[in-house]
């Protein structure tokens, strides 16, 4: 059935509508975060007079991480799909009713979508929600976003019987999972990959792996690149131990080793 122009008219009406709120959601998000971060610098000094000066900076890392993250999947993922639907917008022709109908709908569809990468970016930026959900739920929820944006397949698998830690150590080691799998997003090129975390009595124990392009491990050492000196710095703050095993053309391969509770020296 052809659309009147009354029915155009309000189709372009739901657009706007949805853009200016996408507008005003990403710019409230991004505030948020800003008044978060400048929160949190605020406290700093204080937490300078009861905190080792490696467990602060290890903190302060992590929340720059975080919105460095925040700010790449807005760019990344949202931004172009928003980009997408301008476009389509941009070319509306009210003379052509079928050709514009079309353009509508998939505006409305890559606005609907934003939004809903939206609320899940939200999910994995929130530390309270994370907190509550646990580091398993937290894990699971995250690799469900990877699966949904396609980029490669992802293995999952969870052994040994599961050990709950103090929340903010749980936060932490979720970072760490989140930034192996951020790299493997920019850099490996990767068709799959594989988490694989046991709990043995002791320790856990997390390996994620991927079979993309590699890197020399003593060459990007010798470099300091940042995610891994990111994930090597959080795990020693937990007393742990991350060993990197990559060869060019091979894949790579992240291994961490970190205890329940971290012993006092």
């Amino acid at each position: 059935m052809q659309k009147t122009p009354y029915d155009i008219i309000i189709f372009f009406t739901v657009v706007i509508a949805l853009i200016l709120f996408m507008a005003g959601f990403i710019i409230s998000m991004i505030l948020l975060y800003r008044k978060r971060q400048l929160a949190f610098e605020k406290n700093i000094e204080q937490l300078k007079l009861d905190h080792e000066k490696n467990s602060l900076n290890a903190q302060v890392e992590i929340q720059e991480q975080t919105l460095q993250h925040f700010s790449r999947e807005i760019h990344d993922n949202i931004g172009l799909s928003l980009t997408l639907a301008k476009l389509q917008l941009n070319t509306f022709d009210w003379n052509d009713k079928a050709g514009s109908a079309g353009k509508l709908e998939l505006s409305i569809e890559l606005l609907t979508k934003s939004i809903a990468e939206l609320n899940q970016l939200s999910r994995s930026m929130n530390t309270g929600q994370i907190t509550q959900m646990g580091l398993l739920s937290a894990v699971e929820d995250e690799l469900n976003r990877i699966k949904q944006a396609g980029l490669f397949a992802v293995d999952y698998t969870l052994t040994g019987n599961t050990i709950y830690m103090d929340a903010q150590r749980e936060l932490v080691i979720f970072r760490i999972i989140q930034e192996g799998f951020n790299n493997i997003i920019k850099h490996a090129r990767a068709t799959r990959a594989i988490l694989h975390i046991h709990y043995n009595e002791t320790k856990l124990i997390i390996t994620i792996s991927d079979n993309g392009i590699g890197f020399d491990a003593g060459l990007c050492k010798l470099h300091n690149r940042a995610g891994l000196k990111n994930m090597e710095s959080r795990t020693k703050m937990l007393g742990g131990e991350m060993i990197t095993e990559s060869i060019p053309g091979k894949g790579t391969t992240l291994n961490f080793t970190i205890p329940f509770e971290q012993n006092e020296q």
